[in-house]
């Protein structure tokens, strides 16, 4: 039996354990869509794409393979993911937009889609998720992250293009928490895409159109439930960002992912995020609950494998002053200088990628914010 057959049954037996699923049952999945998924996960790809006039197609190690020689039309990809369409996002879709949702197959694991339009004809692509939540030791850090598991409280920003891991980076950290301490942990998520059984901690997944209609409305009831650790899958919006501050300022470990490529940047979105006059109370504010930030971009190697490089700032009070005075290009240096505590540089990450050979030095080069701070790491 291979491994992705022990995997499978592996995941059988938990679907059946674990606390109530948003599943798509394979029965009730159209059988096209069961077989891609299928393919997908025995080609160990990371995304089926289906778009009219070509086959279905499964992103593995940079490449795009067919599933099938099915050439596909409108019809045949409506019918294959409509039935996987809660009713709630059926207007949404019908009127234009582009929608999100994360689902499970009995057997295949759960799944990630965006299903969206193009040249007024209906396509996806789907997101295989793992089988497992990964441990952080399976996301190959090139530097030590599990401190972010440990804080006791604070705001933890977790940055990262579209397509960077942090959402998986987020539940690995979740994971670490659940296994370890015994906290109650609340998640805030559009959508949920990773099932957190209860293990010495209770956790409880709150899925924005299912269980809350948005994100403030979530959080506030989160703030009711006595959690220890709050979990914003997105910061989308000034209130959300607000009550995340506050939430942090009263004593809660405050997990959220924000789109930014470097700690400067994601720590600029949430003071721009408000209204001009608001912004320098947002930065006090922000100064103080502030425990880390982490950045993540995804490398892939020669080998065809996928890593992150990544930055992390441990908040210092040089830090919190540079934050007060929104002198955000100094953050950078206090990366250098609170190295001891963990904190550690894009460019010191891409220097161990070199040097563990997954990546030549010129392109992490050419990848490196600093370049000049690049050159004058040792090989």
């Amino acid at each position: 039996m291979s491994d992705f057959d022990d995997d499978l049954d592996h995941l059988a037996s938990e679907l059946n354990l674990v606390a109530p699923q948003r599943t798509a049952e394979a029965p009730g999945t159209h059988r096209s869509i069961e077989s891609w998924l299928r393919r997908l996960r025995e080609l160990q790809g990371s995304d089926l794409l289906l778009v009219t006039g070509a086959p279905p197609l499964v992103r593995t190690q940079g490449r795009l393979v067919p599933t099938s020689e099915l050439v596909l039309g409108n019809d045949d990809i409506t019918a294959a993911i409509a039935p996987l369409v809660p009713s709630r996002l059926h207007d949404a879709y019908q009127h234009g937009a582009a929608i999100d949702l994360a689902f499970t197959v009995r057997g295949l694991g759960r799944f990630r889609m965006n299903y969206h339009r193009e040249r007024g004809r209906a396509a996806a692509a789907i997101r295989a998720l793992p089988l497992r939540i990964p441990k952080l030791a399976d996301l190959h850090f090139t530097h030590e992250i599990g401190l972010l598991s440990t804080l006791p409280r604070g705001l933890v920003l977790i940055g990262g293009p579209t397509g960077s891991g942090k959402t998986t980076t987020l539940a690995a950290l979740v994971a670490e928490i659940n296994a370890r301490d015994a906290r109650h942990i609340v998640t805030v998520e559009d959508p949920i895409e990773y099932d957190h059984a209860h293990q010495r901690s209770v956790v409880e997944q709150i899925e924005i159109g299912v269980d809350a209609p948005d994100f403030p409305t979530a959080l506030r009831s989160a703030l009711r439930q006595a959690p220890d650790v709050i979990v914003v899958g997105e910061m989308r919006d000034p209130e959300t960002m607000r009550i995340a501050l506050a939430a942090a300022e009263t004593g809660h470990l405050v997990f959220a992912t924000v789109h930014a490529t470097d700690v400067s940047a994601a720590v600029a979105r949430i003071a721009d995020g408000f209204q001009v006059e608001r912004q320098n109370a947002v930065r006090q504010e922000l100064a103080m609950a502030l425990s880390a930030v982490l950045t993540q971009t995804l490398i892939a190697t020669a080998s065809g494998a996928v890593v992150p490089a990544a930055e992390l700032l441990v908040m210092s009070y040089g830090a919190r002053q540079h934050i007060r005075k929104n002198a955000l290009q100094h953050l950078h240096q206090e990366i250098t200088i609170t190295r001891k505590a963990g904190s550690f540089s894009f460019e010191e990450s891409l220097a161990k990628l070199v040097e563990r050979g997954a990546i030549d030095r010129n392109e992490a080069r050419l990848r490196a914010p600093h370049p000049d701070e690049f050159d004058s790491i040792k090989a």
